[in-house]
């Protein structure tokens, strides 16, 4: 094997090899069949506008693959992170028939609730604010988090 990939889980599979590296940053890659692995690997990025976006992600997974430090992905800040937990948390409960009310005391807690007028409460529009946003990832408004954000994109050629 080459020295380019290590400590792996390898998997077979019709499409061909799944390498898992279970390090700290676990990642998952499909190696095409007949891919020689006592040579480099090669890696196809297409020249599109997420050509840099794509180019960090590989040298995160390279990284991993080598056990050196990883650069953190920052087109996501700790509160978008968090935001977009609860709002599939809130849509997982609204697709389970579950009322804004209950969705509110799981996420905030039954006492806050209960603390505030419910139709006139904020934590009622932010539950509704919640499960809507859900919503739109769920319909494929995820992508826009896996590309770089609007001002990382004045300073890159793509």
């Amino acid at each position: 094997m080459s020295s380019v990939i290590t400590a792996l889980d390898w998997r077979d599979s019709p499409e061909g090899q799944y390498a898992i590296h279970p390090g700290k940053d676990a990642t998952q890659t499909l190696l095409l069949p007949d891919t020689p692995f006592d040579q480099p690997l090669a890696a196809v990025i297409p020249l599109s506008g997420d050509l840099s976006t794509r180019i960090a992600a590989l040298e995160r997974l390279w990284r991993a693959w080598q056990n050196r430090p990883i650069p953190p992905d920052t087109r996501l800040t700790a509160q978008k992170r968090r935001r977009f937990g609860l709002a599939i948390q809130a849509t997982d409960g609204w697709t389970r028939g579950a009322s804004y009310r209950e969705i509110a005391e799981v996420i905030f807690g039954a006492d806050r609730v209960a603390s505030h007028p419910w139709k006139t409460s904020s934590l009622r529009d932010t539950i509704i604010g919640l499960v809507e946003g859900g919503r739109t990832l769920i319909a494929g408004g995820y992508l826009r988090l896996l590309r770089k954000s609007r001002h990382d994109s004045k300073t890159s050629p793509d």
